[in-house]
């Protein structure tokens, strides 16, 4: 569909294609009609494209955790080819893919918001390919932890620059359920990891030290089939005006809409509102620390919340949930995958059926209601554990319930920070909480809960819930009271960029949504 360019305003700005010089500053102000442009549009193929390229990277994440987690054991056994202990693999090599993850975000989200989506969200794929296809040939546990830092780095690139992107390109009407939905999907591979270490720890099928070797190579081949898919995937183009680029966004949006139309047999509706920036360079660090420490110190404090409860329950029992299996229940190595199978269909199943109502109810009840309620059904669990009333049965539906509802919480936590900070610096703040709330959580999670389920304590284990129950709880209750209403409402009116020249001007106050 042609984009027909909005009027000129009094100013003299120059219409929504074209930018021009302000009279008092030497910056080009542009004004485009692009954001509304991409959140009127119906849902189509080409959105599916899209969730297929950006959004099933999320699924090697959960591979690459559930697979090291479920084949700790193996490695530690006499013939696996590797020097390393058990503990070693599910407290040091846990810690350490967190680190490279934490690491690789702040890197990557840096060069994303400075160089564009589609550069970055390629490289840090490649990252993540080449580091897995490396671990396969570890032969000595030091060389093992640096293939575990380094396959971290690239996903915690990936975080950044795949959640920013996704936000950008997606309509604002189902912004919160696709983002749940493609969150979640990091436990459709854990799911994947589950059964095939059922397989690869069969030593009738594969030698002790040929079976985990293989684990890593699912990652690199599920890898290659998404980086060719996601060659299709378009620059950000939100991206794209706000760093001067506006041509080049209005030629990529009329395409992707003549591709819409197309697809879905029907007109397009016209676009309500334009968006006004003025033109800047780089944005510095001290830009990016004002803004989130100064202007949006509310939020900073909501993310970090969110962050750290959601980190510190996930990390802990995707990494030791094997281990509690077999310390406490005596279920063989081999069987692990089985039971966490189940909760990985579960921790699906929740955003899944869940999502639509973080859109339609709304940000603010649902995520506070699904941290808490997940918060105090861990409570339960771990009284019930405590008694000695569980088995790995009973345990792991407990679980099933606890991260049917946690699930969807933490996947709406990387959706909050995506949505409620400016454009300029949207890649970086996601970094930036991702990487301090899974360094708090992510990396002193495991060494902490780990360190107390080898005990071989049921005292312990309990103590373990109880702390992530009390971090899912408290940060539900930090939602409650100062959460965004986030929902169907456009990025640019949730945080105007920091370029920003004027509101809406369609009457609505961007402007409003910006402080606190």
């Amino acid at each position: 569909m042609q984009h027909e360019p909005t009027a000129d305003p009094p100013d003299g700005t120059g219409d929504g294609a074209t930018p021009t010089r302000d009279s008092a500053t030497p910056a080009r102000v542009i004004r485009t009609q692009v954001p509304a442009r991409l959140d009127r549009l119906p849902w189509s193929r080409w959105h599916w494209r899209i969730v297929i390229g950006l959004g099933t990277v999320w699924i090697l994440d959960g591979l690459e955790v559930t697979i090291v987690g479920n084949i700790a054991g193996r490695l530690s056994e006499s013939g696996s080819g590797l020097a390393i202990t058990t503990d070693q693999v599910t407290t040091w090599a846990a810690a350490l893919y967190v680190a490279g993850a934490c690491c690789g975000a702040l890197f990557f989200g840096r060069l994303t918001d400075r160089f564009g989506r589609k550069k970055l969200f390629m490289l840090t794929l490649a990252v993540y390919l080449t580091a897995t296809a490396v671990t396969a040939f570890s032969w000595t546990a030091w060389f093992f932890f640096l293939c575990r830092f380094c396959t971290g780095f690239g996903i915690g690139g990936e975080y950044a620059a795949i959640n920013s992107a996704i936000d950008e390109l997606i309509p604002a009407r189902v912004r919160g359920r696709i983002d749940l939905i493609i969150n979640g999907s990091f436990w459709i591979g854990a799911a994947l990891g589950a059964f095939a270490s059922i397989a690869l720890l069969n030593t009738a099928l594969f030698a002790t030290d040929v079976g985990w070797r293989l684990a890593f190579a699912i990652g690199v081949l599920l890898g290659l089939a998404i980086l060719l898919v996601r060659r299709h995937v378009p620059e950000s183009p939100r991206w794209l005006f706000t760093h001067g680029r506006v041509e080049e966004a209005e030629q990529l949006v009329d395409e992707i809409e003549r591709t819409v139309s197309e697809q879905t047999g029907r007109p397009l509706p016209d676009p309500e509102g334009s968006v006004t920036v003025r033109e800047q360079g780089m944005v510095s660090f001290t830009t990016v620390a004002r803004t989130v420490f100064r202007r949006y110190p509310k939020r900073t404090v909501l993310g970090l919340s969110l962050f750290v409860g959601q980190a510190f329950l996930y990390n802990s029992v995707t990494f030791g949930y094997a281990v509690i299996l077999t310390t406490f229940f005596k279920v063989a190595q081999g069987d692990t995958g089985y039971y966490f199978a189940v909760i990985a269909v579960g921790n699906f199943c929740g955003p899944l059926l869940l999502g639509h109502l973080f859109d339609s109810v709304g940000r603010k009840p649902m995520i506070a209601g699904t941290y808490i309620l997940s918060g105090l059904l861990l409570f339960g669990t771990a009284a019930l554990f405590q008694q000695g009333s569980l088995n790995a049965t009973t345990m792991t539906a407990c679980w099933v319930g606890v991260l049917f509802f946690a699930s969807a919480g933490a996947s709406a936590a990387y959706l909050t920070v995506s949505e409620i900070f400016p454009l300029e610096v949207r890649a970086l703040c996601i970094a930036f909480f991702y990487a301090v709330g899974t360094a708090l959580g992510g990396i002193t999670g495991p060494l902490i809960f780990n360190g107390l389920v080898n005990s071989g304590k049921p005292a312990d284990t309990t103590l373990a819930f109880c702390i992530g129950a009390g971090l899912m709880v408290a940060a539900g209750l930090v939602e409650a009271a100062i959460g965004v209403k986030a929902e169907r409402r456009p990025l640019e009116q949730l945080a105007a960029p920091l370029s920003s020249v004027e509101a809406y001007d369609d009457g609505t106050a961007a402007a409003a949504a910006t402080t606190g």
